[in-house]
């Protein structure tokens, strides 16, 4: 293979070559970022750098994006007469191979969704009983609604489950993706903007959530990013509500999550959610690839690898 494949934990590569960046694609907290660089003169270099690392799916995405990238270097450059030096902790791909670094894999089936859940159920409702649930598209729909069985009290009515939609951008300067003009074009990153809000027609609109106890479901607090900005602009909504109407009543949130990633965080939480019972992880688990079942294309495959895990766990 005429490419010489180079990645580094750090980004501190110590080139003695001219190198013209002419394309780059960031994945920022969701997966793992790659910057490629080529070559013009004799060399086409593909530089892997590993800055942010919380990969889910993104093993694929990256063999592909790497073959698509060397087909093209193969047909339009000379091969390499040249390799350039970088400082690195650990390979990611090496020449010839291209392999993920190792990292910790959980496989989430149905049922174990379901038993967190339940499980985590009495404590909500100890602490919290909420009106309203809010879910988080899309890993948020499926728990949110095994959830409300749990914490349906006799006599009671089911809790409404409302939905947003979120995502997550970064900026990246066009120079960095290859482009002679400076701007910031959006790829999936940290910044997060809204692609579906509330809908509280049947609910009397946003006045009827203040004075409530509403709780956001979500299936990991991986960044934090997200759960940040869904507390901050819901808070918002409601507070111009609540001024509407002259009211002094407040609007509590709260939040549950399935898997809680220990890790440093991007986002922010308000101190009195955290220390006061608002904030619920049903699992605290590590920096890890969470395989959740909703995302599986072939669900028993996907369920054997979750036996396979738990088989090798017990040994």
């Amino acid at each position: 293979m005429p490419f010489s494949y180079l990645a580094h934990d750090s980004f501190a590569p110590s080139l003695s070559h001219p190198v013209q960046p002419t394309f780059a694609t960031s994945s920022g907290n969701q997966y793992l970022r790659t910057i490629l660089k080529i070559s013009y003169a004799s060399c086409p270099h593909i530089i892997v750098d590993n800055m942010d690392p919380s990969p889910r799916s993104t093993g694929s995405y990256y063999i592909g994006t790497l073959a698509f990238i060397k087909a093209y270097a193969e047909a339009n450059f000379e091969p390499p007469t040249w390799t350039a030096q970088m400082e690195h902790t650990r390979d990611l791909y090496t020449t010839n191979t291209i392999k993920m670094a190792e990292i910790e894999k959980i496989y989430v089936t149905y049922n174990d969704v379901h038993k967190l859940c339940q499980e985590s159920a009495a404590e909500i409702l100890a602490n919290f009983k909420p009106h309203l649930m809010i879910a988080i598209g899309g890993g948020g729909y499926v728990p949110a609604r095994i959830l409300r069985s749990f914490l349906r009290q006799p006599g009671s009515p089911n809790i409404p489950i409302q939905a947003i939609g979120l995502s997550l951008y970064e900026s990246l300067s066009e120079t960095m993706a290859g482009n002679e003009t400076p701007g910031v074009p959006e790829v999936p990153g940290t910044r997060v903007t809204r692609t579906q809000w509330l809908d509280l027609t049947a609910l009397g609109e946003m006045e009827n959530l203040v004075g409530k106890r509403v709780l956001i479901v979500d299936e990991v607090d991986d960044t934090r990013t997200t759960l940040e900005y869904a507390v901050k602009e819901l808070e918002k909504d409601v507070e111009a509500a609540r001024q509407r109407l002259g009211t002094d009543e407040k609007t509590q949130f709260s939040i549950f999550v399935l898997h809680n990633k220990d890790k440093q965080k991007k986002g922010t939480l308000p101190a009195e959610m955290l220390d006061n019972g608002r904030y619920l992880a049903a699992r605290t688990v590590g920096d890890a690839w969470i395989n959740y079942p909703w995302e599986a294309e072939d669900i028993d495959e996907h369920d054997r690898q979750a036996a396979s895990a738990l088989s090798k766990q017990a040994k």
